[in-house]
């Protein structure tokens, strides 16, 4: 009953499957499970009951394959609702690797055609191979978000190949060097993060925007921001000036573009083993991500889990769907585990006591 092709599509819960084989069914107000089938089976198993049967199909199918159905139609109704984004497009930014890769994968398995904005162009061309699909629902785009022409010949690509924008995710980002204040690198520490993190963001913002206006698209704008947003002493001070100041950019834009329906949030998240973050930790000499993800969590305030690309991505998604956060803007949506909402020094001092 298409369970195979449900699976395929990372539908794996046993409920949904269950929901979607009993809106298909003829027979209705009973479920089939495997049991049904098991009886069946013993009843042709056994040599009291049928001995006399052989060759036979016995379909137990509540009467499905003698009547008039459509499943393939049916299932593909169910499914339609499922994805978000159908027939949306999207630029994302920074998505040849890490949060960016994964939000690709999330919003073309939604149903969005997605173009797949980086400088490392073989790593995006692998991305792009493995989510296009048969109906290329993604392309590449080699982009510089700090070189304003490049962001805003990306943003025509896409209107050019697709023939709109609905959303722009500008995620690319870069750590900066780190060290402290004393020594800052301006140039090529300072300059060069806040040019990637704030003033990337900013051309991507405006050069989005001017295409949603002019079009009258009411277009989902999303930036990846941190929990050094919000908080100091989470990241390098070029990295936290970067990130605060992108929490205000977005506050900013959506509160221009509301007039034109166009929504603009922020994704905010504690710390994933992405490949930005190893380059991070590679200076301290931590250049495996397990041990990466261990430290990560040993901070973390929500234990028992890790914080993963993906669930940044679905946060993404959300943010992006017109369906779920239709008047949502000017938000950051941080997704650390409550980290930003409590005081962790106090939290670790009581801990500390406990012991």
């Amino acid at each position: 009953m298409g369970i195979s092709r449900l699976l395929a599509l990372d539908i794996d819960n046993a409920s949904t499957i269950e929901a979607v084989a009993s809106s298909a069914a003829n027979f209705k107000g009973v479920e089939l499970k495997a049991k049904d089938i098991a009886e069946a089976a013993l009843f042709l198993a056994s040599n009291e009951s049928p001995i006399y049967v052989s060759g036979h199909n016995l379909a137990v199918d509540e009467g499905f394959t003698v009547v008039d159905n459509s499943i393939s139609m049916i299932v593909s109704q169910m499914l339609m609702k499922e994805k978000q984004l159908e027939g949306k497009v999207a630029i994302i930014t920074g998505a040849a690797s890490g949060i960016g890769e994964a939000a690709a994968k999330v919003f073309v398995e939604n149903g969005a055609f997605v173009v797949v904005a980086d400088i490392q162009e073989e790593l995006g061309l692998k991305v792009v191979a493995s989510i296009a699909g048969p109906d290329h629902r993604a392309i590449y785009k080699n982009c510089d978000v700090t070189v304003e022409k490049q962001v805003e010949e990306t943003v025509a690509f896409a209107i050019e190949k697709y023939g709109t924008l609905d959303i722009m995710y500008s995620n690319a980002g870069i750590m900066g060097p780190g060290g402290s204040i004393l020594d800052m690198d301006m140039e090529k520490g300072f300059d060069r993060t806040l040019a990637v993190n704030l003033r990337g963001p900013a051309l991507c913002i405006k050069h989005a925007a001017r295409a949603m206006v002019e079009r009258q698209v009411r277009g989902s704008i999303i930036c990846t921001g941190s929990v050094a947003s919000v908080l100091g002493g989470m990241g390098p001070h070029d990295y936290t000036a970067s990130k605060h100041g992108l929490l205000g950019l977005v506050r900013a834009a959506a509160s221009e573009l509301g007039k034109h329906g166009i929504r603009v949030n922020c994704v905010s998240p504690f710390g994933v083993a992405t490949p930005m973050a190893m380059s991070g930790m590679s200076v301290m000499g931590i250049n495996d991500a397990s041990k990466i993800e261990a430290i990560i969590c040993s901070m973390a305030n929500l234990k028992g889990i890790a914080l993963k690309a993906k669930h940044v991505a679905e946060a993404a998604l959300f943010l992006a769907s017109d369906e779920s956060s239709i008047y949502v803007s000017g938000h950051n949506l941080t997704v650390d585990g409550g980290f930003t909402a409590v005081d962790n020094s106090a939290a670790m001092r009581s801990q500390m006591l406990m012991k």
